[in-house]
């Protein structure tokens, strides 16, 4: 367990450094990654590359962004982490928010592994 909490906080060291090649230094090459927000599902990317060129194009939405773990919890082949969420805006978005805003939120990320790597990351908030 301790080996998928160190691949888990490099993820999200990499997150918050801005740092893409670290947070998918642990993935699997056919990397699955699901955002569900409010209750429905509003992306899914298959695949390293595609995961990669996504994490680049959202450096740009924000000036900051944090996660920080509150937890883990480890079961067979997943572990869930409950994360808190800070960013400052960097643009306006479609729904209302606006450049500066800063947006705080409380979801959680389930990290799915096989053979030592992250090959599911699903992000609930």
């Amino acid at each position: 367990m301790i080996n998928r909490e160190q691949m888990i906080r490099n993820y999200v060291e990499g997150y918050n450094e801005y740092d893409t090649d670290k947070m998918v230094g642990d993935f699997d090459n056919n990397i699955v990654f699901e955002n569900i927000s409010h209750g429905q599902l509003n992306m899914t990317l298959t695949g390293l590359a595609a995961f990669k060129e996504q994490a680049e194009v959202a450096k740009s939405y924000f000036s900051k962004r944090r996660q920080f773990i509150k937890s883990f919890q480890h079961k067979d082949d997943t572990t869930e982490i409950e994360i808190d969420y800070f960013a400052i805006l960097e643009m306006d978005f479609p729904n209302g928010l606006k450049k500066g805003d800063e947006l705080r939120l409380h979801g959680k990320s389930i990290f799915q592994f096989f053979n030592h790597k992250i090959i599911k990351l699903t992000d609930i908030s």
